[in-house]
């Protein structure tokens, strides 16, 4: 039976917005990618200046608290009287901010794409299981195995060469222990669900409001020994990149795309930080380096893959 043109029509039309849907999906998901390794990158960049992780956690929350601050008039009243709000403010603004920050001030860009996003399936599967009691499936556990080589070949070196550098390490722990703070809170923000736009906007305002107070009565700074150009560039990345823009266009991907199909996209960040990091902060590629980098995003890519459907 042949189509009618009315319906030849309908179909090509649903084609061309199916294909759109697709670019801007991929679009969005790459845009993510794009902003989530550049933030290792300025960071890292950041943390090679006078700049404390203290200062830069204050620059991102005020400069992100600066710009979300028209669109946050309508938050609900009952939202500032949310205890579990807080706490995932304190997590995932408070906490998470000044760990990043504060290892990327010694740990290498590329060391922080691999332990911080990178092994974010790896810590989340662990915090899901005490937290949500979600058992992962057999597949899942296996496809976190090349997370945890990744790691290994990553922190390795640092224990097997003739002079530990205790910097290197100090910072790597503090980026596992910033993967950890931030995978509790999104197992937290899941369990508790939130809807996104309303959490994005109290988690900066609440997480500014407790933090810099303190950040400016006791925190060490280096704010005053770094140029305006090196201020600039820390708040506004800092403040619109990753705090407003990688959430919009990765919930843009899911929608269009899938948590799934998004989630492997993901697993490009400790590629591209590691590589970026080359050129731009002239940090050495080690093969030990390139082997976790590859180890880390496989494991993204499997362990985002959904399950297999019983027949």
């Amino acid at each position: 039976m042949s189509l009618s043109n009315k319906d030849t029509a309908a179909l090509d039309e649903t084609r061309v917005a199916s294909s759109r849907a697709l670019w801007l999906g991929y679009s969005a998901a790459l845009g993510t990618v794009a902003i989530w390794a550049g933030f290792m990158v300025i960071s890292r960049l950041g943390g090679k200046s006078a700049l404390t992780g203290w200062d830069i956690a204050a620059l991102r929350l005020a400069f992100g608290a600066f710009f979300l601050l028209p669109f946050s008039f309508n938050i609900p009243l009952a939202a500032w009287r949310d205890a579990r709000l807080w706490t995932l403010a304190m997590l995932g603004g408070v906490g998470f901010l000044v760990l990043i920050y504060s290892a990327l001030k010694l740990a290498p860009a590329a060391h922080g794409g691999i332990l911080a996003p990178g092994t974010q399936p790896f810590i989340v599967t662990i915090a899901a299981f005490f937290i949500l009691g979600a058992r992962p499936d057999r597949a899942r556990l296996i496809a976190l195995l090349p997370i945890a080589l990744g790691v290994i070949f990553v922190a390795g070196p640092n224990f097997l060469g003739s002079a530990i550098n205790i910097e290197i390490l100090t910072g790597d722990a503090l980026l596992l222990s910033a993967s950890v703070v931030w995978a509790v809170y999104s197992v937290y923000a899941k369990k508790w669900s939130y809807e996104p736009w309303l959490l994005t906007r109290f988690l900066c305002l609440a997480s500014a409001l407790v933090y810099l107070p303190l950040y400016l009565l006791f925190a060490p700074k280096g704010i005053m020994d770094v140029s305006w150009s090196m201020i600039l560039l820390q708040g506004l990345y800092q403040g619109i990149g990753p705090t407003i823009l990688a959430m919009l266009f990765f919930l843009r991907a899911v929608e269009q795309l899938g948590a799934e199909r998004t989630g492997v996209l993901i697993g490009l960040v400790p590629i591209i930080s590691g590589l970026a990091a080359v050129p731009l902060l002239g940090e050495p590629l080690t093969i030990p380096l390139i082997i976790g980098m590859v180890l880390v995003s496989a494991g993204t890519f499997f362990a985002a893959r959904p399950p297999r459907k019983q027949a």
